[in-house]
């Protein structure tokens, strides 16, 4: 490891900083895991989009239709392909405790930065507060690298900052994707101090939460590498212009990248959020490849649909589109 548990919360502090992108994890036509593609992908992110960091086998990485062995090789390649150039959090979110912490001796005897943890289900409890406390506090104690907590609405219930703050004063708890309503995380901002890094997965939001909450963590989605490109680098740009206070600028920059929010959006099929995203990626030639069930792939009239709004978004991509 980088660092001592006890040093945890100050090495996040000092190197958890930028844009932080969810990876898809890209799987070949025999839906086995392309690992070529997937080393591809993580060079373009970080050498060509200047990506900070990666959120590697969440549920956009769909964590939940793949192998323990497999989930780990993905921490492997992650970790070997960031070392010099990036951070990596891997995420170990499972039902299974059991499972959750072998991820996390994985992810820490390879030399992982950080793990993330999302909370689980919590089956006919209407008193949450203690089990949670407790669940994160048993995995605290059993790792040293530092942990993420993740909050979302998937869980079927939000943690509360004021939970959230208490379980942040465990020694290696680090930072939190905080997926809930803006005054929820406002709060927590202000709640935690300096024990608790609170970002959330909104693109849409990210420029706000610079300026007005003095963020300087995006923890994390897609839209690092669907929205930008090598020749069109946007989101960098306007991250950059607000962290030096040229908030005029940044908020431009920001604004000019609209339509291509909106074609991402408009396109997606509620049912198939990652096979549309992997579809976009293959549009700007990165590798998306197959979706594994129980996710469904698009139709072919889906992908057109997508591919014209792709085309006339404005963003600068660079290549010609996948048919």
């Amino acid at each position: 490891m980088k660092f001592k548990k006890s040093e945890a919360k100050g090495y996040a502090r000092e190197n958890m900083k930028g844009i932080w992108a969810a990876a898809l994890t890209p799987f070949a036509p025999d839906h086995s895991l392309d690992e070529a593609g997937f080393r591809g992908n993580i060079r373009h992110w970080l050498d060509d989009l200047e990506i900070d960091g990666l959120f590697i086998s969440g549920k956009q990485g769909e964590f939940f239709s793949m192998s323990l062995d497999e989930r780990k090789r993905t921490f492997d390649i992650a970790v070997e392909e960031t070392q010099g150039k990036g951070g990596a959090i891997l995420s170990c979110s499972d039902q299974n405790m059991d499972t959750v912490l072998e991820l996390a001796r994985h992810a820490q005897n390879i030399g992982g930065d950080y793990i993330v943890v999302h909370a689980p289900l919590l089956h006919f409890l209407t008193d949450r507060d203690q089990a949670l406390y407790q669940y994160y506090k048993h995995i605290s104690d059993q790792v040293d690298i530092g942990i993420a907590l993740w909050s979302h609405p998937d869980s079927g219930y939000l943690m509360s900052p004021e939970l959230c703050a208490r379980i942040a004063e465990l020694p290696n708890i680090v930072a939190i994707k905080y997926s809930v309503p803006r005054e929820m995380y406002a709060k927590l901002t202000d709640l935690a101090g300096d024990k608790l890094i609170v970002s959330t997965a909104s693109e849409d939001d990210w420029f706000d939460n610079i300026v007005e909450l003095g963020w300087r963590l995006y923890l994390c989605s897609s839209p690092p590498y669907l929205i930008q490109t090598a020749h069109d680098k946007r989101m960098r740009q306007y991250t950059d212009l607000a962290f030096a206070g040229d908030v005029e600028q940044a908020r431009a920059v920001r604004d000019s990248l609209e339509p291509v929010r909106q074609a991402l959006k408009s396109t997606r099929p509620g049912g198939k959020p990652q096979a549309q995203q992997k579809y976009w990626q293959e549009l700007l030639g990165q590798t998306g490849g197959a979706v594994r069930r129980p996710m469904l792939p698009l139709t072919e009239t889906e992908k057109a649909a997508i591919r014209a709004a792709f085309e006339g978004c404005g963003l600068n991509h660079g290549v010609k589109a996948a048919e």
